[in-house]
């Protein structure tokens, strides 16, 4: 009887660790969605700094705000770019430094899953044999 209980214990404990997994596997996946819309807005601003770059002093550039296009200065226009850059890229070293985290954190409840798996085998071995 108390093998039985202690084995009732273990399947919750491993239902509870499944659940905590599950939960950090959509978060790397939303981790993941993240990090590609700001990998492809680097690349797009990164291409906007270049045209900016290869535009003379004297050159007019516009900004689109709401369905105007207002005049802007072109060395603010490529502060503001070279900023968004430095945001993207802080973003995407936060992003990396939380997805190594969750991998951490997924591998030591598989991890724990595994162990609570091989007792809950060897407590129903030790069953059927007694």
């Amino acid at each position: 009887m108390a093998s039985s209980s202690a084995l009732r214990e273990l399947q919750r404990e491993l239902e509870a660790k499944a659940n905590d997994l599950s939960k950090i596997q959509k978060d790397i996946s939303k981790n993941h969605q993240v990090r590609k819309k700001y990998t492809i807005q680097l690349g797009e601003n990164e291409l906007v700094l270049k045209e900016l770059d290869l535009l003379s002093e004297d050159a007019n550039v516009f900004k689109l705000i709401g369905p105007v296009l207002v005049k802007q200065d072109l060395a603010e226009a490529r502060a503001n770019v070279r900023k968004r850059i430095e945001y993207i890229s802080a973003e995407l070293k936060r992003l990396d430094t939380t997805l190594q985290d969750l991998d951490g954190k997924q591998n030591s409840k598989k991890e724990t899953m595994l162990k609570l798996q091989q007792r809950a085998q060897s407590l129903q071995a030790g069953k059927a044999k007694a």
